[in-house]
C-alpha cells in the first residue's frame, strides 16, 4: 500500500512511520511520500525517517515532494496534518485572543476559529484535489481543528474521509490504568462529543462498567491526569471524565489568567523550540542517527511541558512519566488503516458523520464516538443521549462550527464575527469584531473575509 502524508514536513511524522515500522504484516504499507511547502522541512524530517529505517528490514520507501498532484497519484490512503500559517500562525492566534482577554488556544474558542477560518479553504481545495486526482484513496485526516477540518472535507469526500485524534485513546489508557486493567486495549470506553469536546461516561471491562468505582475513589482518580487535573469532586459531580480540553471551559477565567501570566505562549514556544530542532537538523555534515536522537530530545521536552499553564493553575505538579508517552494518534491511524485495507475489524473513536447516533444534530455533522470500521469505512455505534449541559456546550460548539464552514465558503466578514459571538468562550459581540480585525490584521490568509 502507499500512504501520502500531507504536512510531511510536520513535526510528529516520524511517529506515524515508527509505527509503520513495527508493523510486519501483509497489505503492510510500503511505500509513503511526503508532502509539504517546505523543502528545508522535508528535507529535516526525511532525515529523521532514514535514522529511523536504517537497520529495519522492508521498511516503507520515502520519497519527498511539493507537488500536491504527485503526492497523491496512486495512493490508496492520505493522512492529512497540515498547519496553515505554521506555528508563527498559532503564536499570533493566542497574542490576539489574550490581548482581548479570551482564550486562544489552537482548536478551542477564539484560536480555534481562527485557525478554522484559515484552513478551511486549503482543506477544501485539498479535497477536491484528491477526488480529481485519487478517487479511490480514504483520507485520514488529523489537521485541527479536526472535527471541523474532517466535516469540510467531507462536502467533497463524503465518508471516505476520516478524522483521528489521540485524546480519547490516551484518556482511556489512562483511565484503565487507575483502574488497573491487566488489558487496557480491550476496555470498551463509552465516548461521546466532538473533537476535544468528549466525556467518558463508562469503561467496560468483562461486561462490567468501572467507572463509578473510579469516581468513587480519590486516590485512584488522582492517579492520573485528568483527575488531578479537574479534581476528584467536579468528577463525581458530572459523573464523567472530561477530555482533558474541558478544562478550557470549566476553569476558564483560571487558565486565561496563566495564559496571560507567561512569558511565552505554548505555541511561540514550539515555533521557538521546534525552529531549532530543524535549523540543526538542515547540516550537511550530520552523521548517521544524529537527526532522529535530535528529534527525540524535542519530542521529549514537548511532551513534558503540554498544558503546563492548565496544571499549574489547577495545581496537579508535572505530568507523570507514563503520561509522556506519544498519545497514540499513530497507532489509532494504523488500526485504521489495517481495518479498512485487510477488513480486520476493529472498534475505534474517530470523528465521522453522526447519522443518527445523536438526536440534537444533524445527519451530517461530525461527531467524535466510537466506530466499527471494516473495508467500508467507519461506523457509529449507538450511544446514550448526551445530558443537559453537554448537549448545551455540544450544540453551541457545532454551531460556531457551521459558521466557520459558512464564512470561509461565502467571504462574510459578518458570519464570521457571528462564529466568534457564539462561541461560549467569546462573551461579547463587540469583542468578536475585535477578533476578527486582529486576525486579519495577522494573518494574510484571511484577507478573503469582507
Amino acid at each position: 500500500m502507499r500512504l501520502t502524508i500531507l504536512g510531511g514536513g510536520g513535526f510528529r511524522v516520524p511517529l506515524v512511520y515508527r509505527a509503520l515500522l513495527g508493523d510486519r504484516e501483509e497489505g503492510r504499507v510500503t511505500h509513503v511520500t511526503l508532502h509539504d511547502h517546505d523543502p528545508a522541512r522535508l528535507d529535516a524530517i526525511a532525515r529523521v525517517l532514514a535514522d529511523q529505517a536504517r537497520g529495519v528490514p522492508g521498511a516503507p520507501a520515502v520519497t519527498a515532494t511539493r507537488d500536491l498532484d504527485e503526492a497523491l497519484r496512486g495512493t490508496d490512503f492520505v493522512f492529512s496534518a497540515i498547519r496553515v500559517g505554521g506555528l508563527d500562525g498559532r503564536a499570533t492566534d493566542e497574542r490576539v485572543a489574550l490581548a482581548e482577554g479570551v482564550l486562544g488556544q489552537e482548536t478551542v474558542g477564539a484560536g480555534g476559529i481562527a485557525y478554522g477560518l484559515r484552513t478551511v479553504p486549503v482543506a477544501r481545495e485539498i479535497a477536491r484535489r484528491i477526488a480529481r486526482t485519487a478517487p479511490d484513496a480514504w483520507v485520514i485526516n488529523f489537521t485541527n481543528p479536526a472535527g471541523l477540518v474532517t466535516e469540510a472535507m467531507q462536502e467533497t469526500l463524503g465518508d471516505r474521509v476520516i478524522g483521528i485524534c489521540d485524546s480519547p485513546v490516551g484518556l482511556g489508557r489512562r483511565i484503565a490504568r487507575a483502574l488497573g486493567a491487566a488489558r487496557p486495549a480491550e476496555a470498551w470506553i463509552d465516548y461521546v462529543g466532538l473533537n476535544h469536546l468528549g466525556w467518558v461516561r463508562g469503561l467496560h471491562i468483562g461486561g462490567r462498567d468501572l467507572l463509578p468505582g473510579l469516581l468513587a475513589d480519590d486516590t485512584a482518580l488522582e492517579s492520573f491526569e485528568e483527575g488531578r487535573l479537574f479534581g476528584a469532586e467536579w468528577l463525581r459531580s458530572l459523573g464523567a471524565v472530561p477530555n482533558e480540553y474541558l478544562h478550557y471551559y470549566y476553569f476558564n477565567r483560571e487558565t486565561v489568567r496563566a495564559y496571560r501570566q507567561v512569558e511565552q505562549t505554548r505555541g511561540a514556544f514550539l515555533r521557538d523550540q521546534q525552529g531549532a530542532f530543524y535549523a540543526g537538523t538542515d547540516r550537511a555534515d550530520l552523521a548517521a542517527g544524529e537527526a532522529l536522537a535530535s528529534w527525540e530530545r524535542t519530542r521529549a521536552e514537548r511532551e513534558a511541558t503540554y498544558m503546563a499553564e492548565n496544571r499549574e493553575t489547577a495545581g496537579a505538579g508535572e505530568r507523570a512519566a507514563e503520561d509522556l508517552e506519544s498519545g497514540g494518534y499513530e497507532q489509532v491511524a494504523l488500526a485504521l488503516m489495517r481495518a479498512i485495507a485487510r477488513d480486520e475489524r476493529a472498534t475505534l473513536i474517530l470523528n465521522v458523520r453522526n447519522r443518527s447516533v445523536l438526536g440534537v444534530l444533524d445527519e451530517a455533522a461530525v461527531i467524535e464516538v466510537p466506530c466499527l470500521v471494516d473495508a467500508n469505512g467507519a461506523h457509529p455505534l449507538a450511544v446514550a443521549p448526551l445530558p443537559y449541559h453537554a448537549v448545551g456546550l455540544v450544540t453551541s460548539v457545532k454551531a460556531v462550527e457551521r459558521e466557520v464552514l459558512a464564512a470561509a465558503r461565502s467571504g462574510s466578514r459578518a458570519t464570521a464575527v457571528k462564529a466568534f459571538a457564539l462561541h461560549p468562550l467569546v462573551d461579547s459581540v463587540r469583542v468578536a469584531g475585535r477578533l476578527l480585525d486582529g486576525y486579519r490584521a495577522g494573518h494574510p490568509e484571511l484577507a478573503y473575509l469582507r
